[in-house]
């Protein structure tokens, strides 16, 4: 890793992924900026809808900040959409109340897969590179930008199945009747991954985050065939260059295999125990996570309770991100969020 001492020195979130003794493990969480939060939901009013508040940097940097000032995260996630390379590529997208988001027009033929764009990140997704600047501009000390990106497996599920992926009928009818174009997708989109990761990072971001969401439905010999090596290919252009974090939900099956992929932190589902998981991979990889998201749903007491649980568990390994299993549910109320982090930074739990 070439990066520079002093920032690695005030990023505790660096030192984490380094694997570096800590005082108290980093907290940050995926979609801590979002739904949940009463001001977020006062800049989307006023923007236009997800889609125009992604691609209006001034709006973007603010919800990015949010959690930043009400939470005091260790880290600010970019908002943003792991679709929007795809949309740059030439697929229509839209998001619909209700449905999420929705491609109208999935990708359907080899003329279709051959015929989308070249990601030109500089010039197509600039907003994300300003959104980025405007984040660091006002982030207090020893606060990390994360940047991030869809990994290519979810992106084809996205692409060819026009929406949420569901079953995957689509793709694995693809992946089987014609495993080298499946391929060939998934390597011009590892090609566009990597671009927009590596832009990301030359804008400032300190941290990518590889998002795989739907690999989990994979079985192990599919994963190793298909979506690891395109993760592999889209990664490739930043390593050494800042820390990588991979995320795959339900991914305990394959924990081995992300191990491979030779990042430097891995998200931890939370059906896993992260106590062994620590035990028998924390000489490997730092590990972040991995708190059931469904907690947070409960009482600021019982949130608090079941992370110091969880920091227990841990007992103070060094290379551990505090942080949830998945995303932080619509639902949730920021009041637990607090009581979440607070537990992070209470240095009296167990092994700390």
């Amino acid at each position: 890793m070439t990066e520079n001492p002093s920032t690695a020195a005030t990023l505790p979130l660096l030192s984490a992924l380094a694997r570096e003794p800590l005082e108290r493990p980093p907290v940050w969480l995926m979609r801590q900026a979002g739904r949940y939060l009463p001001e977020y939901q006062e800049v989307r009013s006023k923007s236009g809808g997800f889609l125009k508040m992604c691609k209006n940097p001034e709006a973007a940097a603010e919800v990015t900040l949010q959690p930043v000032r009400r939470f005091g995260v260790d880290a600010a996630i970019l908002f943003s959409d792991i679709l929007l390379p795809l949309e740059a590529m030439g697929m229509e997208l839209r998001f619909e109340d209700g449905r999420g988001p929705v491609l109208p027009r999935p990708l359907s033929s080899r003329e279709d897969i051959e015929g989308l764009k070249p990601l030109e990140p500089e010039a197509d997704l600039a907003f994300v590179g300003e959104a980025l600047h405007r984040v660091g501009e006002s982030l207090p000390e020893g606060v990390a930008r994360i940047g991030f990106c869809g990994a290519p497996y979810t992106l084809a599920c996205y692409a060819l199945e026009g929406g949420a992926p569901g079953a995957q009928a689509r793709v694995r009818h693809l992946m089987n009747h014609d495993p080298d174009l499946f391929v060939q997708l998934l390597n011009i989109l590892a090609g566009a991954v990597s671009s927009h990761l590596s832009y990301q990072v030359s804008q400032g971001a300190d941290v990518v985050v590889l998002f795989d969401t739907w690999a989990g439905e994979l079985a192990l010999d599919d994963y190793c065939r298909f979506a690891q090596p395109a993760s592999a290919l889209a990664l490739a252009s930043t390593e050494g260059v800042v820390p990588r974090i991979a995320f795959v939900r339900g991914s305990g099956h394959l924990f081995e295999s992300l191990i491979d992929l030779g990042t430097e932190g891995l998200v931890v589902d939370w059906r896993v125990d992260i106590g062994e998981a620590f035990s028998r991979y924390g000489d490997r990889v730092a590990l972040q996570g991995n708190l059931d998201p469904a907690v947070l749903l409960g009482s600021p007491e019982q949130v608090h309770r079941r992370t110091k649980e969880l920091l227990h568990a841990v007992g103070g390994r060094p290379g551990h991100v505090l942080s949830l299993g998945h995303g932080v549910l619509k639902e949730t109320e920021p009041d637990s969020v607090a009581a979440f982090v607070d537990a992070a930074r209470d240095e009296n739990h167990g092994g700390m």
